[in-house]
């Protein structure tokens, strides 16, 4: 406990029902894994009097494994192992790019997936990838265990639906039945590297023989309170064909999921226009 606070008290979760019995017993507890978020508001002093829940030891929640038809993720695999391993870069590839774009170094073996979720920042570099790969969400408390799906996770800017007492011990990734015909991932910063994201998006989309479009996913952070598929242009390109006439009708739909606002990285019309020319630039006829 050497470095903490007098007024905070540490909590420490060697095994996944450990955690669960702690955080049952001590629901206003923060859960700790990577600490990338809470060491900022530890040094903003924010943290005093509160308790502290370190689950940072519980190994079972770090595993990527395949479980049938998914991929599991545990809550405690950092955006390290997702960036570099084989079946995440194989089955998930927008998953990886987009792990490998979260903060520095550093930070991507520090921090990890459950705790990026439960954080619930309205730019979460992973979220897009997540969204269109239709993720589910696993979580466990003392009342047992609940599968949600990922973009129902969230209630607004850094609230999740979560009980109290519920913890995130996994994240599921169903295999896709077939490979997109074409796929993107896309941050806007005002870096390269180590800046939050202006607008970040990830799209999958399929043709048929025919060439229209088979099913299209696309989502979109930093462009409302939360995460957003483009339900509205997905939709519509269903059974079209993508001419440029199209294409424009679906960007022009966009706005109907996406609620920009200004802020100190940008602007809304900023953002929105430049997610409307990743999403064109997508669909564009190639």
């Amino acid at each position: 406990m050497r470095g903490f606070p007098p007024s905070m008290t540490l909590l420490r979760a060697r095994s996944a029902s450990e955690a669960v019995r702690l955080y049952a017993e001590n629901p206003l507890a923060i859960p700790v894994a990577g600490g990338t978020d809470f060491m900022v508001s530890w040094n903003m002093g924010l943290l005093n009097e509160k308790t502290v829940l370190d689950i940072a030891g519980v190994r079972e929640w770090a595993a990527v494994e395949e479980a049938g038809a998914v991929l599991r993720v545990g809550a405690l695999a950092t955006h390290a192992q997702l960036r570099d391993h084989p079946a995440v870069r194989r089955d998930f590839p927008l998953l990886a790019q987009a792990a490998a774009t979260v903060g520095a170094v550093q930070i991507q073996n520090r921090g990890t997936l459950g705790g990026n979720i439960a954080n619930a920042s309205p730019a979460g570099d992973t979220f897009p990838a997540l969204a269109v790969y239709d993720a589910r969400v696993l979580a466990v408390s003392r009342a047992g265990k609940r599968s949600i799906p990922f973009v129902d996770v969230f209630a607004g800017v850094k609230k999740t639906i979560l009980a109290r007492g519920e913890l995130i011990s996994a994240v599921e990734l169903p295999f896709l039945i077939s490979k997109p015909d074409r796929q993107v991932f896309r941050k806007v910063g005002t870096r390269a590297s180590q800046a939050i994201s202006k607008t970040v998006a990830a799209g999958l989309l399929w043709l048929a023989r025919d060439r229209t479009v088979a099913k299209a996913r696309f989502a979109l952070g930093s462009m409302a309170p939360t995460v957003r598929r483009l339900k509205a242009a997905e939709g519509f390109l269903a059974g079209r064909r993508l001419t440029p006439a199209v294409v424009d009708d679906a960007v022009a739909l966009l706005a109907e999921n996406v609620s920009p606002i200004d802020d100190i990285r940008s602007t809304a019309a900023y953002r929105l226009q430049v997610s409307r020319n990743i999403l064109r630039s997508f669909l564009s006829p190639q």
